[in-house]
């Protein structure tokens, strides 16, 4: 379980997140969308660790992860999939599979996650995760060594970015099955509406504070008061 407790953090002269509370269950699948500016990519990046808050706490299984380190959140079984992701020159794609899975991939084994991120692996197997391959190339295969962590909770930053429509279909198709074999949680930044249907529960942010979390099924016009939340909140 992750708990989210008054996150605030400021940049240039100006706050990003106001006081943000949420709890996030074991096996949930959630979507965080909200207009550009509002603090998404921030809040994500903020849970993984890559960005320090400048006050609250941030706690995982009921430990204090606040000032933690990436890499031992990883270990604890947190993932990140970037918005732009890195490029690993002298990295084949099979070394990137190998070491998301933390175990030495079979061909096969390797052909079969390309091909539930809608690549050909005999094209890719063996090539750098380089300059040489596209953005939406990029961006699946991270997909793909993101899904082999198999981590307890998986955060995408919106993972729609920069891929064409025969992918974001592909893509859809991923997070379908990966909502179904659900063993951890999934937290997803995007604005795309059929990544928001498909999500257990939809969290609204606006000017940097949760407005509204939205159950799966509802309009965003119904939302969950938030204020209660809040409150209860700054009692911890």
């Amino acid at each position: 379980m992750l708990e989210l407790r008054n996150i605030n953090f400021s940049a240039d002269g100006k706050q990003i997140l106001k006081d943000i509370c949420y709890t996030l269950e074991p096996g949930k699948f959630v979507a965080i969308t909200g207009p550009n500016g509002s603090g998404k990519s921030t809040l994500a990046k903020i849970i993984m660790g890559i960005v320090k808050p400048d006050s609250g706490k941030i706690f995982w299984s009921g430990k204090d992860i606040t000032d933690m380190p990436i890499n031992e959140r990883a270990n604890l079984g947190i993932s990140f999939g970037f918005q732009q992701p890195v490029r690993f020159k002298g990295i084949t794609v099979h070394d990137l599979l190998n070491l998301s899975s933390k175990s030495k991939l079979s061909k096969g084994a390797a052909c079969d996650v390309l091909a539930t991120v809608g690549l050909c692996a005999n094209d890719y197997l063996d090539r750098e995760v380089n300059a040489s391959l596209s953005g939406g190339e990029l961006k699946r295969i991270e997909i793909a060594s993101v899904i082999m962590r198999g981590s307890k909770l998986t955060i995408f930053d919106e993972p729609e970015a920069g891929i064409d429509l025969w992918s974001f279909n592909s893509l859809i198709k991923v997070f379908h099955e990966m909502q179904n074999n659900l063993s951890g949680s999934i937290v997803v930044i995007s604005h795309q509406e059929r990544i928001l249907k498909i999500a257990d529960e939809i969290i609204l942010l606006s000017d940097g504070m949760i407005e509204k979390v939205v159950p799966r099924g509802e309009p965003l016009e119904s939302f969950i008061d938030m204020q209660d939340v809040t409150a209860s909140c700054r009692k911890l």
